[in-house]
């Protein structure tokens, strides 16, 4: 494994689609809309809600918490550790979402289990983000990293996407409900890296 690809909406972050700019909010805000809303105690934050600013979370117009999934979080803490240990291994973004402006920004301003913000866990030059199939972006990525098809992995929840860059030979896992680390375990037997 050399390469390793994540789609964005709803397999690194939820929700799958923004309604409007995502805003950085004080947690205290967060939990007194909550509180006005049930009339009752709030729930806990989100899991996944921590941000480069401590004592607050990224929403969307609505409140709507925007949360890194932990399977997602667990995975990328991992990558980083192995770049830490001067393994070869690049990690790169494949995604059609609909504002990526908004996607940056969430990007920019979510942090993972290791205290990364998410943004600096990809290789700067590794973000496809357009309304190109992806099997576009995976043969960009190619041509960027000159890495065989057949050393990348691919994480998605759409299944379509998942066979369309399937037949390219990339090691694909189909992850309908987010980035689980089941999924991430899952490639590393693949590639002998347990």
């Amino acid at each position: 494994m050399q390469l390793v690809v994540f789609d964005l909406d709803y397999t690194v972050i939820a929700p799958s689609e923004f309604t409007a700019p995502p805003k950085l909010v004080s947690i205290d805000d967060y939990v007194g809309k909550q509180k006005r809303k049930s009339r009752s105690c709030p729930r806990q934050l989100p899991s996944g809600s921590r941000t480069i600013q401590e004592n607050k979370i990224v929403t969307d117009r609505r409140g709507v918490p925007i949360t890194i999934f932990d399977g997602a979080s667990h995975a990328l803490s991992e990558i980083n550790k192995m770049k830490r240990e001067n393994r070869s291994i690049q990690v790169a973004i494949s995604s059609r979402t609909d504002e990526p402006s908004w996607a940056y920004q969430c990007m920019k301003w979510l942090v993972i289990a290791d205290g990364t913000p998410l943004q600096k866990c990809f290789d700067d030059n590794l973000i496809e983000i357009s309304y190109a199939d992806k099997s576009k972006h995976f043969e960009s990525l190619n041509r960027k990293t000159g890495i065989d098809f057949k050393d990348m992995v691919f994480f998605d929840n759409e299944f379509w996407n998942i066979q369309s860059v399937g037949k390219l030979g990339v090691k694909c896992f189909h992850t309908p409900d987010g980035m689980t680390q089941e999924a991430w375990n899952q490639a590393l037997k693949q590639f002998d890296m347990m």
